[in-house]
């Protein structure tokens, strides 16, 4: 049962969220990827990978060989705070690449709610450990969420691999590491609300 929660864990890694969550907007919700063709939106997939996560993991790779972080998965929360605050930086640049073009709002929307739900993790983080990879994985259920009600083009049946995806997540964080319940069905619940209501409230901004 370990090795598979721990490969869980990386497989739906908070690093990869974003990829992930653009991939299964293009791919659910045509609006958001209306005026791309198949190669503008890999561009785009590509550009954001090497931004979100390329990027953090060279840079969190770099932290634990200077020592400043002990271990890769970073246990302890008075590591997390540098890398957190790089990995914010990367997701910036990446929205502000998207934004130069003309992108669906939506789409947009989903980065924004990922950097509010990551810069609130960041902030309670320093009283107070919280899980980030529920918080990744709330925050891909909320901002797909609110493209369902935003714009109606897929079924909420469709949401039900994410859901359970989550589910399982969580009972694997459990299983592996030191986060409690509460600190798990916190990160879901920051994730999900922050990314939601930016996504939802894009109609009226």
């Amino acid at each position: 049962m370990r090795p598979l929660a721990l490969a869980l864990s990386i497989m739906l890694h908070p690093l990869l969220m974003p990829v992930y969550a653009l991939a299964l907007a293009f791919s659910l919700d045509v609006h958001t990827s209306f005026f791309l063709d198949e190669r503008g939106r890999w561009i785009i997939l590509g550009m954001v990978a090497v931004m979100t996560v390329v990027f953090p993991v060279m840079s969190i790779a770099l932290l634990w060989r200077s020592g400043l972080v002990t271990d890769p998965a970073m246990p302890n929360r008075q590591e997390r705070t540098a890398p957190y605050v790089m990995t914010l930086f990367y997701q910036a640049m990446a929205y502000y690449l998207l934004r130069r073009n003309d992108q669906d709002p939506a789409l947009l929307a989903l980065l924004t709610g990922g950097m509010a739900a990551l810069l609130l993790t960041l902030l309670i983080n320093l009283r107070w450990k919280i899980s980030a990879h529920l918080v990744g994985m709330g925050g891909l259920l909320g901002g797909l969420t609110g493209l369902l009600l935003l714009h109606r083009s897929f079924e909420p049946v469709e949401l039900a691999p994410a859901i359970l995806a989550a589910g399982a997540l969580g009972t694997a964080r459990l299983l592996i590491s030191d986060h409690t319940p509460a600190q798990v069905h916190a990160g879901a619940a920051l994730g999900f609300l922050t990314t939601f209501g930016c996504v939802i409230t894009e109609r009226f901004v």
